[in-house]
Order: C-alpha cells, then structure tokens, then sequence
C-alpha cells in the first residue's frame, strides 16, 4: 500500500483559494504553523444497518493538523466490553473492533477503499479541525460556489473527495459525497454519505460544532449511523 505522503506545515499563501482563508477566519483558526493536533472526546450513538439497535458510545480521537492522520478510540456496548479503533496514518487505514480488547470481532487493515474511506473521514471532520484548513498540504481545494467547497486527498484508487456546505454564518454545516466505501460483508460499497453539523460553540478562539449526526444513504434512503456530541476539545 502506499503509504499517505507526509506534509510541512502550510501558511496562507496566494494558492490557497479565497474562500478557504475565509471559512478559516471565520471558523478562528490563526494559522499558526506550531500546532501539531487536536484532541477531543466525544459520546453518543451508532447503528451498523437500519432498524438495528443503537449502541452507546464513549470516545476520545486525535486529530493531526499537518498530515492525513487520525486516530479514533470508543468504546460501547454493556459497561464498555466491545472496543473500536479507527485510525489513518502514514502506513495507512486501520479499522479494529474487538471484545473485552482483546477477541477479534471485526475490522479492516489494508486495501485502497478502507484508506479511501478513512481519508474521506479525515476530510469531512475538518470542522473539528480547522487549523489543518491552513496547516495541511496535503489538502486539495476547489471552490463550487460561495457556500460550498470541495477538498480532495490521497492518490490512486485511496484518493477521497468530499464536499463541504457552510450555512448562513459561514461555518460548514454539512459533509457530503457520493462514494464513501462502506463495508458490506467480506468487502466495501460506495455509498452516498452526508455528516452533519451544528450546535458550534467557541473553544481557545476556534467556532467548533458541538453535535452532529452522519448518515448512509442505501438505496436511496437515509438512516443515521452515528450521531454524537462533542465533550471537549483542545488544539495543541
């Protein structure tokens, strides 16, 4: 697999499209080519398929600002016995789900439509971290429209494009694409996929949303398969 290139911290520059130094203002974010992560927690709900039972979560994810990685850690389940990792790093995705930590129950670990997938993760939850718009050269930007924004990472078949829609002040309201792989099975499906965001709230200057809910859509309908709130967050 190859692995995600690494990037220098990026300082606004003339290549930098308008609306992306707009929505960073905007969003707080300094530019300040020192910070290297972002670490917050989170709780709430997941669903696997629609009608199955949500399932209470607990979680605690990193976020790096100058390179395509993340690391997401929750546990859920009757008094935490099933753990999750979800993460993207230089050597690539990696998705674990294993009971009491310890038997496997699932996940994947390599293969272009798992780093496809988590790049695309990456992407749409950039309104937790809005540094990266800035710090990040690895990010690829096109702007549609006065409200909406394109970004784009990864190469080849790993390479992610997701579409963010900001709301009336500015702020992105919603990340969305038509081709997230999402495992079925023995493999992965492109499905369409949307995230949500509201509720922002200021924290160490930044505008950063609070809630949100993501979801499928298979055959046309959509059901939420996460829906979470934020229970802190820090840049550092």
């Amino acid at each position: 697999m190859e692995p995600v290139p690494a990037a220098e911290p990026r300082v606004v520059g003339p290549a930098l499209p308008e609306a992306v130094r707009r929505l960073a203002a905007g969003l707080g974010a300094p530019g300040d080519a020192s910070l290297a992560e972002v670490a917050l927690t989170q709780s709430g709900t997941m669903r696997g398929a629609p009608g199955a039972r949500p399932l209470r979560f607990s979680a605690r994810q990193r976020i790096n600002l100058r390179q395509l990685a993340f690391t997401w850690r929750a546990t859920m389940g009757p008094f935490g016995c099933v753990s999750v990792v979800d993460a993207l790093d230089e050597g690539g995705g990696r998705l674990d789900v294993r009971l009491l930590r310890a038997i496997p129950l699932g996940g994947a670990t390599d293969g272009p439509a798992l780093m496809k997938g988590e790049i695309m993760r990456y992407l749409a939850e950039l309104a937790w971290a809005p540094d990266a718009l800035l710090a990040n050269a690895a990010l690829e930007w096109r702007a549609l429209d006065s409200q909406t924004l394109r970004v784009a990472a990864g190469r080849g078949p790993a390479r992610g494009e997701v579409t963010l829609r900001l709301d009336a002040l500015g702020r992105i309201a919603e990340a969305a694409a038509e081709d997230r792989p999402r495992r079925e099975g023995a493999g992965f499906v492109e499905r369409p996929w949307r995230g949500r965001f509201s509720d922002y709230r200021q924290h160490q200057g930044r505008w950063i949303p609070c809630a949100a809910e993501v979801d499928w859509i298979l055959d046309g309908h959509p059901f939420t398969t996460w829906s979470g709130t934020l229970r802190s967050w820090a840049v550092g």
